[in-house]
């Protein structure tokens, strides 16, 4: 079946970062840090450091570190600085290969006090590529109580996504969400529901009808993807970021 190319007319860029310059910009970007087994069991630590978040060329690093029996990655976001509400979500990336990873790009809502916690606030999961399988891209949504998910993805039909770099994009519009690999669409969805904070029936498209902020990440280890094991490169394997763009239809 032919899949739609993305089409970007009536849509004008709203938000662009190329990673210039010799630091993260820091009055778009969080540098999250979180704790060991923070949320999925994961192993590694997010912390603030050079050694697993760095900009150089034009390229946004975030590198998996390991030492003796600790591990340590990178969490960045725009959380209470950039939201939005609908348009195109787009990145050029290269993911790390081997056992234990996940690279993700996603989004995450802005405004818990609309629906309540996760996952009835609402989760869109732009990009993830397990590690021990870097030619396959996973794409989900999460919403409801008690929590629900859809999932789709697609599978390169030639190397993978630790080889070259390539671009994912999410159209979101009011009542349906598409997602693309350098610019053909592989999922979408249509049918989701969600309750409001007081546990109530909430009108259709919530939760995914508010702000939602940029989140990119390296996890590593944990219940979906496994842990890391010998033959899990360290020193070699990064994810790589080129560009964050955001779009939006013009008023």
């Amino acid at each position: 079946m032919n899949k739609e190319k993305l089409d970007y007319k009536g849509y004008i860029p709203i938000f662009e970062e190329h990673f210039d310059g010799e630091c993260l910009d820091r009055s778009v970007w969080n540098v999250e840090t979180h704790e060991v087994g923070w949320v999925n069991e994961e192993w590694q630590e997010y912390i603030d450091s050079d050694a697993v978040l760095y900009q150089k060329d034009s390229i946004l690093t975030i590198r998996p570190v390991k030492e003796k029996n600790r591990y340590y990655s990178g969490r960045i976001s725009t959380a209470g600085k950039r939201f939005f509400t609908y348009g195109i979500f787009e990145a050029r990336f290269r993911t790390p290969k081997g056992k234990g990873f996940l690279p993700a790009f996603w989004l995450m809502s802005e405004g818990e006090q609309d629906y309540g916690c996760w996952p009835r606030c609402g989760e869109i999961d732009i990009m993830e590529v397990i590690g021990s399988k870097p030619s396959e891209v996973f794409s989900t949504i999460h919403y409801g109580l008690p929590h629900k998910q859809t999932q789709g993805g697609m599978i390169l039909e030639v190397g993978d996504f630790s080889q070259d770099f390539h671009t994912v994009s999410l159209l979101w519009e009011m009542g349906e969400i598409r997602w693309y690999m350098d610019g053909k669409e592989y999922f979408s969805v249509s049918d989701w529901y969600a309750t409001d904070k007081h546990n109530f029936p909430a009108d259709f498209p919530a939760p995914f009808d508010h702000a939602m902020y940029l989140v990119l990440n390296l996890a590593i280890g944990g219940e979906w993807v496994g842990d890391p094991d010998d033959s899990t490169d360290f020193e070699n394997e990064v994810f790589e970021i080129d560009y964050v763009k955001v779009y939006q239809k013009e008023m």
